[in-house]
C-alpha cells in the first residue's frame, strides 16, 4: 500500500478525527500527515511524546526548505514528531498564508508519500489528512500518487449530495471520467460516512447505491461512528477507555476492510510496475 488522502467537501465532517483514528489502528507503520493547506490541528489538540506541546515549526513548514531540494522519502522522518501514545505524524502548517511557501511542491510531496511504503529502511504507508477540498485547494495534487482517496461525510441529505457531486468530480479530474466500483485504476475514490452506529448499515447502503447509480466511479469504503465522547477521547479532553469506545472499534473495522479488500490487489499492481513490497 502506500497513501491513503482523506478529504471533505464542505463544513466539518471530521476528517482529523478520521484521520487520526484510522492511523491509530492502521495494521502496519503508518506516518500521518497534515495536508491541509488552510492549517493543521494537532499542535492545538494533542501532545507529543514528552509530556509537552508539538512543535509548530517541525513538520509541513520545515519540509518545505527540504523539498526545494529533492525529497527522498527516508528523509520525511527526520520532519516527524510522535505523539502521546506513539503515533507518528507530520504537523500541519499553522496557517494558510504558509501554504505559500508549499507552492510547486505538493507532486513532490505526493511521490515520496507514495513512495515511502517502499523504503529499504523504515517503509510505511501515509494517512494524508488534506481538509477540505472545494475550490483550487493545491492539496489534490496529491492525489494522483495516491491509492485511494477518501471522502469524509456526515448524512445529513445536502452533505451526501455534495460527497456525491465532488466525487464524481475527481473521477473525471483524476480518470478523466467516472468507473466502475469494481475498477482498480488508481487513486480509487471512496466514500467513508460518519454516522449514527445504529443507522450505518442501512444509510450506508443507500449512499453506495445513489454513488453507483449516478456514475460517480465511487462506492462506500465504510462508516466510522459519530462519537462526540470517542473524539474527545482520542484529542486528549476527555479521559476513558479509548480502545472501547465506537470510534476507534469503528475505524478499526474501516482499516480492516481496506486492507482486505484492497490491499492484495494493490501489492501485485506494484509487482507490475516493478516495485516490490
Amino acid at each position: 500500500m502506500a497513501l491513503i488522502a482523506l478529504a471533505a467537501d464542505k463544513g466539518s465532517p471530521g476528517v482529523t478525527t478520521a484521520a487520526v483514528a484510522l492511523s491509530a489502528v492502521w495494521p502496519r507503520r503508518v506516518l500521518l500527515a497534515e495536508t491541509d493547506p488552510a492549517g493543521g490541528d494537532l499542535v492545538y489538540r494533542s501532545a507529543a511524546a514528552h509530556g509537552g506541546p508539538l512543535n509548530p515549526n517541525t513538520g509541513m513548514l520545515s519540509i518545505a526548505a527540504t523539498a526545494r531540494r529533492g525529497l527522498v522519502p527516508d528523509q520525511l522522518w527526520d520532519h516527524v514528531q510522535p505523539l502521546s501514545g506513539g503515533l507518528e505524524v507530520l504537523v500541519g502548517l499553522g496557517i494558510a498564508e504558509q501554504a505559500a511557501g508549499l507552492a510547486g511542491l505538493w507532486p513532490t510531496l505526493g511521490r515520496a508519500f507514495a513512495s515511502l511504503a517502499d523504503s529499504p529502511n523504515a517503509p510505511a504507508d501515509v494517512i494524508a489528512d488534506c481538509g477540505r477540498i472545494s475550490g483550487d485547494t493545491p492539496a489534490v495534487e496529491l492525489f494522483p500518487h495516491a491509492a485511494l482517496v477518501l471522502l469524509i461525510s456526515r448524512t445529513e441529505p445536502e452533505a451526501i449530495a455534495r460527497v456525491r457531486d465532488r466525487a464524481a468530480a475527481l473521477a473525471t479530474k483524476l480518470h478523466g471520467g467516472p468507473r466502475g466500483a469494481a475498477s482498480l485504476a488508481t487513486p480509487l475514490i471512496g466514500v467513508v460516512l460518519v454516522a449514527d452506529p445504529g443507522e450505518a448499515s442501512k444509510i450506508s447502503g443507500q449512499v453506495n447505491d445513489m454513488l453507483v447509480h449516478a456514475q460517480t466511479g465511487a462506492r462506500v469504503i465504510g462508516t466510522i461512528a459519530d462519537d462526540p465522547t470517542g473524539a474527545d477521547q482520542l484529542a486528549g479532553r476527555k479521559r476513558g477507555r479509548l480502545d472501547k469506545s465506537l470510534l476507534i472499534r469503528s475505524a478499526r473495522k474501516v482499516a480492516a476492510d481496506i486492507y482486505q479488500q484492497y490491499g492484495a490487489a494493490w501489492a501485485q499492481q506494484a509487482q507490475m510496475n516493478g516495485q516490490p513490497r
